[in-house]
């Protein structure tokens, strides 16, 4: 949610965010905005005014009784009587006006970024860089959910009998190996100087509604039916959510958080459920990060963040790129976005393993977060990204550590959370 006083000051401004991000139908939701705004301020205005009156008339009250002027005194009373109830009418119609720009606000779009390519959807991404050397080897690399399957891996068969499509069973090594990759990003992350934790892995619709955009939310969350719940769809959401209606002193900050959690999704939309594989699926586990920081020193984290997962998919010997997201591409609240997508020498292409992201103030603006300084209270920034999601993370290393001899090479910095095992063979 962007500052009201932009909107009143510089909607056009706002009006041009909207259009970068191929959401025209949300323009007239902006004039909108600034005639309920205008009326809230004069309603705030004559109501501010009436009381300022009820409480010059109340002070002369007394001394007219003093004086014996009992009519007059009545006749003031009965002035008061009216400037309550008209103020109480205000301040009635101050609410319904205030929760009527709450809603509207919170379908604008945030202000992106200056450096953010336009484009309607992800095929106007643009490439940044790329980290290793994309390698197609001379012999064939099987499916994932095949090279799983050659060594007992994987079964989606009892999966859907037990769940239904979109749920899977992960069973020796390939348990293990995911496993391995999940804590050794924990401990990556906890090495960088982030503070690893295990949030609630359920939150309130007030959080749910303070973190994502309402369309977000509908495509991704499940509702626990008969409560006020929803099944997070990454931790970034509990670890905001922590912060809510919170001050945080300055001397604090940056707050950096490491997280982990399973991660459900609905995965509502056109790309579906995969039937064989894991690659899109309604359940998996994730190494998240989060920072909550200084607007001035957002950016700098921003950067930082996307490195640490470069480096990360780097020591697990997979070659990587990032991808910068075309404002039609981000979803409402971010400023700026980028996916970091591993090799697949199976596709030979890349795809999407994770996606950091700087959101400005808007989550924090949502849940009431600021940081206390000397020059007073202030929202914070707040920047989340994928450390590692455990499924995609799984493809990427059985392809790009595929052996021709059908053995997976397990790369020297999981070993030591494999047992010591070098490869796993099917």
């Amino acid at each position: 949610m962007i500052d009201i006083k932009l909107i009143r000051e510089n909607s056009e401004l706002v009006k041009e965010n909207i259009k970068k991000k191929f959401q025209d139908k949300k323009l007239g939701i902006v004039d909108e905005v600034v005639e309920l705004d205008k009326q809230f301020r004069e309603c705030k205005l004559k109501g501010d005014n009436l009381r300022a009156l009820k409480n010059k008339k109340s002070s002369e009250i007394g001394i007219l009784m003093k004086d014996g002027k009992k009519e007059e005194a009545n006749k003031i009373k009965e002035e008061i009587s009216s400037c309550s109830k008209e103020m109480k009418e205000l301040e009635e119609k101050e609410i319904i006006l205030e929760q009527q720009i709450k809603e509207k606000m919170m379908v604008i779009p945030n202000i992106i970024d200056e450096s953010v390519p336009i484009g309607k959807d992800d095929s106007f991404n643009v490439e940044i860089e790329k980290f290793g050397d994309p390698i197609v080897p001379n012999y064939e690399i099987p499916y994932h959910a095949d090279i799983l399957a050659s060594f007992n891996g994987l079964d989606k068969e009892s999966a859907g009998r037990t769940s239904g499509n979109g749920f899977y069973y992960l069973m020796g090594d390939a348990a293990r190996l995911s496993s391995a990759m999940l804590s050794y990003a924990r401990d990556f992350m906890i090495d960088k100087g982030f503070t690893y934790c295990i949030p609630p892995f359920m939150i309130r619709s007030d959080v749910v509604s303070g973190v994502m955009s309402f369309d977000e939310m509908d495509a991704m969350m499940y509702k626990i039916e008969g409560e006020d719940l929803y099944l997070i769809g990454t931790s970034e959401h509990s670890m905001i959510g922590k912060f809510k209606n919170q001050i945080i002193k300055e001397e604090q900050l940056p707050i950096t958080l490491t997280s982990y959690s399973p991660c459900f999704r609905k995965e509502v939309g056109a790309h579906g459920i995969e039937e064989r594989g894991i690659y899109r699926v309604h359940q998996f586990e994730k190494q998240e990060m989060v920072v909550l920081c200084k607007p001035e020193d957002s950016m700098d984290w921003y950067n930082k963040m996307w490195k640490y997962t470069v480096e990360l998919f780097r020591s697990l010997d997979i070659p990587v790129r990032t991808l910068e997201c075309c404002s039609g591409d981000l979803a409402d609240l971010k400023v700026k976005s980028c996916d970091i997508e591993a090799w697949s020498p199976r596709q030979q292409k890349y795809f999407e393993v994770g996606s950091c992201s700087t959101l400005g103030d808007a989550q924090a603006r949502r849940l009431g977060i600021r940081a206390k300084s000397m020059n007073g209270n202030y929202y914070l920034h707040t920047l989340n990204n994928t450390v590692l999601a455990s499924t995609r993370a799984l493809i990427a290393l059985l392809e790009n550590n595929y052996q021709e001899d059908g053995t997976i090479k397990i790369p020297k910095v999981l070993q030591p959370y494999m047992g010591g095992k070098t490869e796993i063979k099917g």
